[in-house]
C-alpha cells in the first residue's frame, strides 16, 4: 500500500515575505525604515538629554563628544532635537495615513459596490482633486488653529489639526485606485457566484472585495506615509505648523535656514532624515505593490 504525504498549505503572508525580499530597494526601505523608528523612539531611552534644556554658553557649537551633532542658537543639542522631532513626524505621517486611508478606502469600495452613488462620491473626489491642496491647509489652519490649541493644548491641538487636515485632503487617489480594482473584482465568477447565493452586500465587501484589493491600499498606505511626513515639514517650514519651541523635522529645516552659512551641518541632519525616510518608504510601497500582486508572486 502507498501512503502519499500532504504538506500543509503555507500561509500566503510567506509568499508575500519571499516575494517582498527579493526587491533589493523594499529590504533597504524596510531597514532604514526600522533604524529610524528606533532612532526616534527608543534612541531617547539611551541619549536622555533634554531637547528643550538650553545652554547659551554652547550655543552654535559644532560636533563634539557632549554634543554629537552640534547644538543650536540656543544650545540646545540637536542630536536630542532630531529625535524628538522624528518621534512627531513620524507620528503625524503615521496617523495622518490611518485616516486618509480609512475615508480612501471606505468612499472607494462604496462607489465601487454601490452604482446608485456611485457618481456623486466620484464627483466629490474629483473636487477635492480640483482643490489647490497647500493654499487651503493654509487657510484652514489659520482658521483653526487658535480653537483647537485651546481645546486640545499647544501642541495637541496642532498636532490635531494638521493630522485631520491632511488625512481629509490626501484620500482622492487611494478611493479612485480602489474603486477601479472593485468595479473589475465585482464582475469575477466567484463574486457572481455569492451573489447568486444570496450573500448580503456588507459580507460582500469583507469576504471577497476588501481582501482582494489589499495591494493598492498598502502602496497607498506607504505614498500616504511619505506625503504626510512631506506635507508636515513643509507647513512647519512655512512657520504655520507646531510651536516654534516643539521640534519636528520641518521646524528644524526652518530655524538652521538663518544659520546656513555658519553651520550648514544644521540643515543637513533634518534634511537628510525627511529624504531618507520618505525614500525608505517609497522603496517599501514599490516592494509591497509587487509582492501583493499575485501575478508577480509566486514566479
Amino acid at each position: 500500500m502507498e501512503f502519499q504525504t500532504y504538506r500543509a498549505a503555507r500561509n500566503q503572508w510567506w509568499d508575500v515575505w519571499d516575494q517582498f525580499k527579493t526587491h533589493k530597494g523594499a529590504l533597504f526601505g524596510l531597514g532604514f525604515f526600522i533604524f529610524m523608528l528606533l532612532f526616534v523612539f527608543v534612541g531617547p531611552l539611551i541619549w536622555t538629554m533634554d531637547p528643550q534644556f538650553i545652554d547659551i554658553r554652547a550655543r552654535n557649537a559644532g560636533s563634539s563628544l557632549a554634543h554629537p551633532l552640534g547644538t543650536d542658537q540656543l544650545g540646545r543639542d540637536t542630536l536630542a532635537r532630531m529625535m524628538a522631532g522624528g518621534q512627531t513626524s513620524i507620528a503625524v505621517g503615521l496617523t495622518a495615513m490611518l485616516l486618509a486611508l480609512f475615508l480612501g478606502t471606505l468612499i472607494g469600495v462604496l462607489a465601487g459596490y454601490f452604482r446608485k452613488i456611485d457618481g456623486l462620491l466620484m464627483r466629490t473626489t474629483d473636487l477635492f482633486l480640483a482643490l489647490p491642496l497647500l493654499p487651503l491647509l493654509l487657510v484652514i489652519i489659520m482658521l483653526y488653529r487658535d480653537n483647537l490649541r485651546a481645546a486640545f493644548g499647544p501642541e495637541g491641538g496642532i498636532f490635531v489639526l494638521i493630522v485631520v487636515v491632511i488625512g481629509a485632503t490626501s484620500w482622492m487617489q487611494t478611493a479612485r485606485v480602489v474603486r477601479g480594482d472593485v468595479l473589475a473584482i465585482k464582475e469575477r465568477e466567484f463574486v457572481l457566484a455569492a451573489r447568486s447565493i444570496g450573500t448580503p452586500p456588507h459580507r460582500m465587501i469583507t469576504r471577497h472585495l476588501l481582501p482582494n484589493v489589499m495591494s493598492p491600499i498598502m502602496v497607498s498606505a506607504t505614498l500616504g506615509i511619505a506625503n504626510a511626513i512631506i506635507t508636515e515639514s513643509a507647513l512647519s517650514f512655512l512657520g504655520l505648523g507646531f510651536p516654534s519651541d516643539f521640534p519636528t523635522w520641518g521646524r528644524l529645516l526652518f530655524d538652521a535656514t538663518d544659520w546656513l552659512t555658519q553651520n550648514p551641518e544644521r540643515v543637513i541632519w533634518p534634511g537628510l532624515a525627511i529624504s531618507l525616510t520618505v525614500l525608505s518608504v517609497n522603496y517599501i510601497g514599490d516592494g509591497l505593490r509587487d509582492a501583493l500582486d499575485p501575478r508577480i508572486r509566486g514566479r
